[in-house]
């Protein structure tokens, strides 16, 4: 009898903490750990967010830039920090899946992480100078075959999204062409202005002022579905070269082992921040396709990061691809 009521007290004491977590939490600022540089598109998307999440939450939301090594020196430093709630990661496709099948102090550490909300997606888009020859995506797949190793076009570090999109191109259409490393979009994108550079397989995001100023042009989008944001240009699908799907898509974690409640009260916030219509809005004129509020959930993330992980990994690791 003792021992029964010894355990209904401790059973009580643990729930009474469990739920203590949810209702202190937060008393002090939040750290979205960025593993890219300030100004690109995951910053811009952290501070957007950031901006709105402190409404729900209360507390003042700081978005810190923690860059190298192929985005894992950011992914390693918020996978290490306490599982408290008050350290977050947000990152994309290079951070998340690339950087784990390259750099080894992130491959547990990916497979570990706390999921909190799959947030939006743009997909990988084809786009090449003005001056290229080839008018559409089927046309230029014919060019690239009929001339092999001629064209030039662009990546931005070994194991990004833009490097596994050129390999997967080569590998799914027959073709080859050389690669041109680059030591991000921004020099890429003003390259292919100028024309100093054929192609490149860019976040789609990046490309809109571009395209819209009729500075460069659009061959394909790596995705089901056409792009909302350019309505005109085909699939891969559409143009003979199937099952090419490629998204550059943002998710928010934690660390291992923060609680459960904690975790909900977070992506409660990511949830009340992705309905706001201003943040809709914003995402949406950048390109974003905003996840759907299943997805908007750690069992969202979580499914959609495993598969990414089990599909992208090996095809990473068999193309032998070393750090920069």
């Amino acid at each position: 009898m003792k021992l029964s009521a010894l355990a209904v007290a401790l059973a009580a004491t643990l729930l009474g903490v469990a739920g203590a977590h949810a209702q202190t939490f937060p008393s002090r600022p939040i750290t979205i750990i960025v593993p890219f540089p300030a100004g690109g598109p995951s910053d811009t998307l952290a501070r957007i967010l950031a901006e709105r999440m402190r409404a729900s939450l209360g507390q003042t939301i700081i978005v810190e830039n923690v860059t190298g090594a192929g985005a894992s020196i950011g992914v390693a430093r918020a996978a290490q920090a306490a599982p408290d709630g008050y350290t977050l990661s947000i990152g994309n496709w290079t951070s998340h899946v690339g950087a784990g099948a390259m750099y080894p102090a992130v491959h547990d550490a990916l497979l570990e992480m706390q999921p909190i909300a799959y947030i939006s997606a743009t997909p990988l888009m084809i786009v090449g100078k003005n001056d290229l020859g080839p008018k559409g995506a089927r046309e230029l797949v014919a060019w690239l075959k009929a001339n092999p190793g001629k064209a030039s076009v662009a990546t931005v570090g070994a194991g990004s999204g833009a490097h596994i999109c050129a390999l997967y191109f080569q590998q799914k259409t027959g073709t080859s062409f050389a690669l041109v490393p680059y030591r991000g979009g921004a020099p890429v994108m003003q390259d292919l202005v100028a024309g100093q550079i054929d192609l490149f397989c860019a976040e789609a995001s990046q490309t809109l002022t571009f395209l819209r100023g009729g500075k460069m042009k659009a061959y394909a989008v790596m995705s089901k579905a056409r792009w909302p944001s350019a309505p005109d240009v085909p699939t891969m699908d559409e143009v003979g070269v199937s099952g090419m799907y490629i998204s550059f898509w943002n998710g928010l974690w934690a660390p291992k082992g923060t609680p459960k409640d904690i975790v909900a009260k977070l992506d409660d916030a990511m949830v009340e921040t992705l309905a706001d219509p201003a943040v809709r809005g914003r995402l949406t004129e950048l390109g974003h396709v905003i996840a759907t509020r299943e997805e908007q959930t750690p069992e969202g993330l979580g499914a959609f990061h495993k598969a990414e992980i089990e599909k992208w990994w090996p095809i990473i690791k068999a193309a032998n691809i070393k750090p920069d």
